[in-house]
């Protein structure tokens, strides 16, 4: 392992506090063995949805507001931060540095990447998106927490 892969592993196993890291890692265990990853798919869906309803995003007006106030709620709890660029046919969000390896595992990463189209899917219909457009995820994480995601038209998806 070269010196920049020890410094990111090093640095993304300190995304999750100690106290929570055995206790979040045997809870993905245990439902990773009880359910599909597509019930967890949808599970984690739904906890990505309360999830923003608990932490709504501001009023905002441009999509510069609107990457600065979701960045900001990210920030603040240690989940990285979000890019959003307008493309042809919908938006393009990169969040970069999600905790959710370090938190429940590398085997979790096939169903936890729909919490966050949960969060995103409620901050945009909160911002008034409606549910006609969704959040869909459109790469896999990378090796410090990054991942893709869209929101538009599902039949475009």
């Amino acid at each position: 392992m070269d010196a920049t892969s020890s410094v990111i592993s090093y640095l993304s196993g300190r995304q999750c506090a100690v106290q929570w890291k055995i206790f979040l890692l045997s809870t993905a265990q245990e439902l990773a063995e009880k359910f599909s990853a597509a019930e967890l798919r949808t599970f984690m869906r739904r906890v990505g949805g309360r999830f923003g309803r608990e932490l709504p995003v501001p009023a905002c007006t441009t999509l510069d507001d609107i990457q600065l106030a979701m960045s900001q709620i990210w920030t603040r709890l240690d989940w990285g931060w979000v890019e959003i660029t307008d493309e042809t046919d919908h938006l393009h969000l990169q969040h970069y540095c999600a905790p959710l390896e370090a938190a429940l595992g590398r085997e979790a990463l096939a169903w936890t990447p729909s919490f966050l189209e949960g969060v995103y899917q409620q901050w945009f219909e909160q911002l008034g998106a409606g549910d006609r457009l969704r959040v869909s995820q459109v790469s896999d994480f990378d090796s410090i927490g990054g991942i893709g995601l869209r929101l538009g038209s599902p039949a475009a998806a």
